[in-house]
């Protein structure tokens, strides 16, 4: 095991390096058109779906926002999942003045088989999904609907940021946001994009009737349907100009029970998609990635709960021992540091690590996280929120095999 950890960290460290000079790499081929749209060859109808459940807080604005877009609407289906709030009255006084906003009632069904209802309902030849608690910008769908240009797009999805920003949490899943988008901008280069969120994509009416719309039994669909756009051969792009705001958990149990249910949801897709292993489309990356990025997790939490066990193990021998001999048990250790390969590896790491979140966060123009006052949260975000993850992934590996799936939020 003493040869067996360093390897581990080496592999680690050559992997974390790897995908950073990865990414790089992308972003100084295509740097001239991240920030790019193109511009719409005809005129694209749209149908917009909001799917709800409970969500009379945020409805409103969220409907308001769809109609102050500046690309002309077809349609804005909002579909009431069984809400047992005032979401439903919101959305009719709404339509009293709103000839173009109209409302799709039934029983609680889930989100997936919400939006299958609305597609079914939909006269626009290209369907925007928004989520009841996302804000889009005005020009957010014009900024998109370009990208239908070529034939074999299937989905676009947008630039998902987070809306409030005042609390701890909220500020450190702003970061996390904005890492993420860019990163998947990256990575529609090579056909990698794994999830359309929900705060705002669109798709091709014809492809999800195609791919027979979302699947009602994964937890999280949007991830699901990029990954099977990608499985029919149709492509996913996204738009980074197309900004849209969304409201993330405020509490750290509703934020764990949220990744949880992504993580359960990506499972469940890994392997219904399993069979499609290095084949042309998602086998090429999405796949591959996904699945080493699962195996880096939970080896990561292995190696961690072993040399915590061991810990434990040696500090109580020490004890029990000095008790025996009559030795004081408390003993104040060294503070020395000893330059290793490993040490120095870490550390580059982490000084690149923090550039390149830098650099995410100007390439977003999300400014604000460069500055002096957040860099105690940045680093925080760095070494501790990002490393948390594991064992959420540890969660969700538990609830799957124990057969417990909750819908969380989001």
């Amino acid at each position: 095991m003493e040869l067996f950890l360093p390897i581990v960290y080496l592999a680690y460290m050559f992997i974390s390096l790897f995908m950073l000079f990865f990414f790089l790499i992308i972003f100084l081929r295509t740097a001239n058109t991240i920030n790019t749209c193109p511009v719409p060859k005809r005129h694209y109808s749209v149908s917009v779906l909001i799917p709800a459940y409970n969500e009379e807080k945020s409805i409103k604005e969220c409907i308001e926002a769809v109609l102050k877009s500046d690309y002309p609407i077809e349609e804005i289906i909002v579909i009431n999942d069984g809400s047992k709030d005032r979401t439903k009255e919101i959305v009719q006084e709404i339509m009293s003045h709103n000839k173009i906003v109209k409302l799709l009632d039934k029983k609680n069904s889930g989100k997936a088989d919400s939006l299958n209802k609305g597609i079914e309902m939909a006269k626009g030849e290209l369907i925007a999904v928004v989520d009841s608690d996302g804000f889009i910008q005005s020009d957010a769908i014009r900024k998109m609907v370009g990208f239908f240009n070529d034939e074999n797009v299937g989905g676009v999805t947008s630039n998902v940021l987070v809306k409030h920003r005042k609390k701890f949490i909220e500020k450190l899943q702003a970061m996390e946001y904005a890492v993420i988008s860019w990163t998947r901008k990256l990575l529609e280069h090579i056909d990698g994009i794994w999830v359309t969120p929900g705060a705002l994509s669109i798709y091709k009416k014809d492809a999800l009737a195609r791919i027979g719309g979302f699947d009602v039994k994964n937890l999280t669909e949007d991830i699901e349907i990029a990954w099977r756009l990608t499985h029919f051969g149709y492509k996913v792009n996204m738009s980074v100009p197309a900004r849209v705001l969304t409201i993330v958990p405020e509490k750290f149990k509703v934020w764990a029970n949220q990744r949880i249910r992504w993580n359960i949801g990506g499972l469940s897709t890994l392997i219904k998609y399993k069979k499609d292993f290095f084949k042309k489309g998602l086998g090429v990356f999405i796949l591959p990635f996904y699945s080493l990025s699962y195996f880096l997790g939970l080896l990561g939490f292995g190696v961690f709960g072993y040399l915590t066990l061991r810990s434990i193990y040696y500090r109580y021998f020490m004890v029990k021992y000095s008790i025996g001999a009559g030795i004081s048990p408390i003993i104040m250790p060294e503070i020395y540091f000893t330059p290793t390969i490993l040490n120095m590896f870490g550390i580059s790491l982490l000084v690149l690590g923090f550039y390149f979140t830098i650099f995410a966060f100007s390439q977003m123009k999300e400014n604000d996280f460069i500055k002096r006052k957040n860099i105690l949260t940045l680093l925080f975000y760095l070494i501790v929120y990002l490393t948390v993850y594991p064992f959420l992934l540890l969660a969700a590996f538990y609830n799957i095999v124990a057969g417990k799936k909750t819908w969380g939020t989001k």
